[in-house]
């Protein structure tokens, strides 16, 4: 069942479901957040108006920068203007930021500790015809092994513009993980969203904890999912329930820090997780999810996401089924994950 503090979307199983690109929630969110405060700049390396970094452009031209095809430049320039108070955002392809400028990112920002957000555009295979070469599938391992670095994925459009304005304002560096192409619209602006703090939007596991507090329900799992795949695991939650299968479904829009204690609690009243994401499962939101529970509180796991793999051309739904990221197989995994703990 949905649940109602979440505050969803009335059409959030209907076909006529409204889709947006999250990279237009950037947009949006990186103008709000220049009108709060004069101290936000944008940079863009030679993609601006993919990143969607125009409407920024278009509305503060005197605090816009375009470094062109120089992604290591939009790192470090973005560094000396966070050191003397700026609050820089810096905008391209994640394959390029931070995949062609991951040292000056590690030296110049995170080292020093200095509030740059970081853009990360194109990410999964969703991105399509632009191929492998474009297909951010490794950002996240990256990103988040970087100490003082936050890394974000948000679930849709709307929640993109809440993640990018919240970050403008965190005072730490942060990666910000944005899909190019158009996804469900699950949330609404009322819904809650705090950077660091994992939202529970399905439960159908209404008893929580037995009486002793000891034992999970019984043929329960809980999904946790970030980015617009949290829609796919919604879908698989609704057709689990027509047999009878309990699912708690968590949106963990922020991959660090952590939601530990709600990652725990939600662990300890089903007994076996799932994680959902697109991207590689080494390193992303599984192994952080993992590395957690391993120590936290040990359950039975599955990992959908891609399997040590590039991507390639092709329509964007098309490479969701290749790769095994729809609904249908986070519903196997579930089955899977409740056979291994029996």
């Amino acid at each position: 069942m949905l649940n109602k503090k979440a505050r969803l979307s009335e059409e959030i199983f209907t076909e006529d479901i409204e889709k947006i690109p999250t990279r237009n929630g950037y947009g949006e969110g990186l103008v709000e957040a220049g009108r709060k405060d004069s101290r936000v700049v944008a940079l863009c390396a030679d993609v601006t108006e993919s990143t969607r970094t125009d409407y920024f452009k278009k509305e503060f031209p005197d605090r816009f920068i375009e470094v062109g095809v120089a992604e290591q430049a939009l790192a470090t320039v973005a560094s000396g203007m966070a050191n003397y108070g700026k609050i820089p955002f810096i905008a391209s392809y994640a394959t390029f930021s931070p995949g062609r400028n991951w040292e000056q990112i590690r030296t110049t920002v995170a080292l020093n500790n200095v509030p740059v957000k970081i853009a990360g555009h194109h990410t999964g295979v969703s991105v399509g015809p632009d191929g492998a070469t474009h297909q951010a599938l490794e950002d996240i391992a990256l990103m988040r092994v970087l100490p003082n670095m936050i890394v974000v994925v948000p679930c849709d459009a709307i929640e993109a513009k809440k993640a990018v304005v919240e970050a403008a304002f965190n005072g730490k560096p942060t990666y910000l993980r944005f899909t190019r192409e158009a996804t469900p619209v699950i949330t609404t602006q009322d819904s809650p969203f705090k950077i660091g703090r994992a939202e529970i939007f399905w439960d159908s596991v209404v008893s929580g904890l037995s009486t002793n507090h000891q034992s999970p329900i019984i043929n329960s799992v809980t999904i946790i999912a970030c980015g617009p795949l949290v829609y796919e695991a919604l879908l698989a939650a609704k057709e689990l329930e027509k047999e009878d299968i309990k699912t708690i479904v968590v949106n963990c829009h922020t991959i660090k820090p952590l939601d530990e204690n709600k990652i725990i609690e939600v662990a300890k009243k089903t007994g076996a997780v799932v994680t959902v994401e697109e991207h590689q499962i080494a390193g992303g939101l599984g192994s952080a999810i993992a590395e957690l529970l391993t120590k936290q509180y040990p359950v039975p796991m599955e990992f959908i996401g891609v399997r040590d793999s590039f991507g390639e051309s092709g329509e964007p739904d098309e490479l969701l089924e290749k790769y095994k990221l729809k609904s249908k197989y986070v519903i196997r995994a579930v089955k899977r994950v409740i056979d291994r703990r029996k």
